[in-house]
C-alpha cells in the first residue's frame, strides 16, 4: 500500500531527519573519566552544560548537576554526576583526575590513566578539560575516543592538527578560529592604544595558553607595540599566582596605554585588588578569559560564547560518537555570536564614558566591582 500524495513530504521528512540524528549504539553503556590540568571555573561551567544538554539529548538520565560556590573544583560535581546521571553515559566514581596544577604530579596522573585504560579497561570515554589534559590525553592513541574542551587553541597547543581535522581517528576539540584576534582588534578600535601590556608564562605550554601567537601576529597587523612581562601564571598557589600577576602590573603600568589580561589560575576573589594600581592609573584593561572578571573590575572581555551552547556543541559531539562516528569525522569548529561585557564602575573609575555605539553592543553589563576584602 502507497501512502496518500499528502502525506509524502511529510514521511521523507521524517525519514530524513531520522537517518541524519546519530543514535547510541544499542545496549552499550560507555563509561566516561575526566581529567583537568587543575580547577578553574570555565572547566566548572563547560562540564555542567555539556551534563544538562546530554540530559535533554536523552543520553543520560539527570544532567542538572549543581555548580558550587566559592571554589573552583570540579570534583564534587563529578562526584555528583557518578551518582544522579546514569544512562547511555555514566560517569566513573573514581574517574576524576585533576593535577592541582601541579607540573610535578601531571606527568603522575597522565600514567595512572593510559596505564587504567589500557590494563583495566574500564573507560569507553575521555573528557579532557584544559590545555594541560588536552595534550597528555592526545599524544597517544588511547583507543578510546577523547574530547579536548576548554583549551584556547588546540590548533597552537599541538592537540590537533588543524581546525578543519583533528588528525587524529579518536580525538575532538572545540575550535574558535581567530577568537583573540576579535578581541584585541577590538580593544583597538575603542582605545587606539599604541603600547599593550601582556603578561604570559614564558613556556612553550604557556605561550599557547596565552595563545601569544595569535598576540603577536594582531599586534603587529594593528601597528602596537607589545610590551610583555613573562612569570608563571599556571600555578596551584593561588597567593603566588596574584604575586606574579602584581609584580607584572607594577612592571608594565608605567610603560602602556591598555593592558591585556591573559589566562592565568588566580582566583577570582583576588581580581578587585589585582586591577586597583591599573584602575588608579586610568589604564583600560580586556580579560582574554571571558565576563566573569569583568563582573570583578577588568574593564571589558567579549562576552563569553554562552556555556549553554558550548555544551549543546560538545553533547552533539559526544552524541554522533555514540551514534557510530568517528570524532575526528565531526566537525570542531564552534562559530557563537559574541557582543562586549563591559563593567560601568571601572569605567567611570578610569574616567570613560562609553559612547551609544559601543553600549549598543554589549550583551553584559556589570554596575559593580565586588568588596572581597570581607
Amino acid at each position: 500500500m502507497s501512502l496518500p500524495v499528502l502525506f509524502r513530504p511529510l514521511a521523507v521528512l521524517f525519514l530524513a531527519v531520522f537517518l541524519t540524528c546519530p543514535l547510541p549504539a544499542s545496549g552499550k553503556t560507555w563509561r566516561v573519566l575526566y581529567v583537568e590540568g587543575g580547577p578553574y571555573t570555565n572547566y566548572q561551567q563547560t562540564l555542567a552544560w555539556t551534563a544538562r544538554a546530554l540530559a535533554r539529548l536523552g543520553l543520560i538520565e539527570n544532567g542538572d548537576v549543581p555548580v558550587p560556590q566559592n571554589t573552583e573544583s570540579s570534583r564534587g560535581m563529578w562526584t555528583w554526576l557518578s551518582e544522579n546521571a546514569g544512562g547511555t553515559l555514566t560517569f566513573l566514581a573514581d574517574g576524576h583526575y585533576s593535577a592541582d596544577w601541579d607540573a610535578g604530579a601531571r606527568p603522575l596522573i597522565k600514567d595512572a590513566i593510559l596505564s587504567r585504560i589500557r590494563e583495566r579497561r574500564d573507560v569507553d570515554m575521555v573528557i579532557a578539560m584544559g590545555t594541560w589534559a588536552g595534550l597528555d590525553m592526545t599524544q597517544e592513541d588511547l583507543g578510546v575516543p577523547v574530547f579536548s574542551m576548554s583549551v584556547t587553541d588546540a590548533v597552537a597547543a599541538g592537540i590537533v592538527a588543524s581546525a578543519e581535522d583533528s588528525g587524529k581517528d579518536n580525538v575532538h576539540a572545540q575550535l574558535e578560529p581567530g577568537r583573540f584576534r576579535r578581541q584585541l582588534t577590538i580593544f583597538h578600535e575603542i582605545f587606539h592604544f599604541k603600547k599593550l601590556g601582556v603578561p604570559y608564562e614564558d613556556t612553550p605550554e604557556g605561550r599557547q595558553t596565552a595563545a601569544m601567537d595569535e598576540i603577536e601576529s594582531t599586534a603587529r597587523d594593528l601597528g602596537v607595540e607589545l610590551v610583555t612581562c613573562t612569570a608563571p601564571l599556571d600555578l596551584p598557589d593561588g597567593d603566588q599566582v596574584f604575586k606574579n600577576l602584581k609584580f607584572c602590573i607594577d612592571t608594565l603600568a608605567g610603560k602602556v596605554d591598555a593592558f591585556y589580561l591573559t589566562y592565568n589560575s588566580l582566583p577570582m576573589k583576588r581580581m578587585p585588588e589585582l586591577m586597583e594600581p591599573l584602575i588608579q592609573a586610568g589604564i583600560p584593561t580586556f580579560a582574554q578569559a571571558g565576563p566573569e572578571a569583568v563582573g570583578y573590575g577588568v574593564l571589558l572581555s567579549l562576552a563569553q560564547a554562552s556555556f549553554r551552547d558550548m555544551g549543546e556543541f560538545e553533547a552533539e559531539a559526544i552524541a554522533a560518537v555514540l551514534g557510530g562516528k568517528k570524532p575526528r569525522d565531526i566537525t570542531q569548529i564552534f562559530e557563537p555570536e559574541l557582543g562586549l561585557a563591559v563593567n560601568l564602575k571601572t569605567a567611570m573609575r578610569i574616567g570613560w564614558n562609553p559612547p551609544l555605539e559601543i553600549l549598543a553592543a554589549v550583551d553584559e553589563i556589570y554596575q559593580q566591582i565586588p568588596d572581597v576584602s570581607r
